[in-house]
């Protein structure tokens, strides 16, 4: 059994954040605009496993970073590609993928947005969307390629057993790579963006989940708070599954939960809730093909 224990000393006010941009591999921290000064965030150890920072040559040339963790022993493992929230990789990514390899995973975060600047030691949220925004659908869709390619390239990566999960912005691109790519045996969505605002640009290029539904490769778990604006969203996803036929997919909605709930570093965290959504997406991974060979359901 995993135990995931929590970081000893350091406050959040304690964190020296400075910007860095694309030459720097990560930042270190956590995210500064959601960062919650009562927050006491799960901290994973890197006992028994392998991190590194690895590039991922993306379609547009750009040598993409990704932060992978694996467990330190010999075989080919299964994989999840970890998309994170608009804060980029932070600490609560990486903690994200090394607690999936102490499960036996092997899982890798490409950093999506630092061809622009890195996200997550910005304080000011409207700062924060100029750089994600800059990030087009077309793009993150080529970096997940990019990624799945390396993947592919590496020995201690089973290619058959390849998942994708991802985290508010990187729930709708856990959809939306499900919708592109015939590589993954399934997906899990925490609170992803699935349908379009009410009023949508004229030239605007944004891919909605909800439209390309027809295009499922493989089945999608939601994961959703009832107090989250993006619940709105959940009957007109629903019925597109229903229509198109998708009956592997589903959307589970927790009554008590808002946008974030799995976030332990913000003050959206809902223990139970995160509990048990980590226990649904272990499940469904297990049910679709993509489990340690020593894991067993609860």
């Amino acid at each position: 059994m995993l135990i995931l224990t929590r970081p000893e000393g350091g406050k959040p006010e304690d964190l020296h954040l400075t910007r860095r941009g694309a030459a720097a591999v990560f930042f270190t921290g956590y995210a500064a605009a959601a960062l919650s000064a009562q927050a006491d965030p799960i901290h994973t150890d890197e006992a028994g496993l392998i991190t590194e920072a690895v590039t991922l040559p993306a379609p547009d040339g750009f040598q993409l970073p990704g932060y992978l963790a694996r467990p330190k022993a010999r075989g080919r493992f299964p994989t999840v590609i970890v998309a994170s929230e608009i804060f980029g990789v932070h600490e609560y990514i990486k903690d994200v993928c090394r607690r999936f390899a102490k499960l036996g995973y092997v899982a890798v975060a490409p950093a999506f947005f630092v061809r622009v600047g890195d996200p997550a030691p910005i304080a000011d949220i409207g700062a924060v969307m100029k750089i994600v925004s800059q990030a087009s659908d077309q793009q993150v869709m080529g970096d997940i390629g990019a990624t799945l390619k390396f993947l592919k390239g590496q020995t201690y990566v089973d290619p058959r057993r390849i998942a994708i999960t991802g985290f508010c912005y990187g729930g709708g691109v856990t959809w939306l790579a499900c919708e592109t790519f015939g590589d993954f045996k399934c997906g899990v969505a925490w609170y992803g963006k699935m349908v379009p605002p009410a009023v949508v640009p004229a030239d605007s290029k944004r891919l909605w989940p909800v439209q390309m539904v027809g295009q499922l490769h493989c089945p999608v778990l939601g994961l959703y708070g009832a107090k989250d604006g993006l619940a709105a969203g959940i009957p007109a996803m629903r019925a597109a599954l229903a229509a198109a036929h998708k009956t592997s997919s589903e959307i589970i909605v927790y009554p008590d939960a808002g946008h974030g709930f799995h976030a332990d570093y913000r003050s959206s965290y809902n223990a139970a809730d995160a509990s048990d959504g980590w226990t649904r997406l272990l499940a469904f991974l297990a049910h679709n093909g993509v489990e340690p060979k020593h894991y067993k359901a609860a």
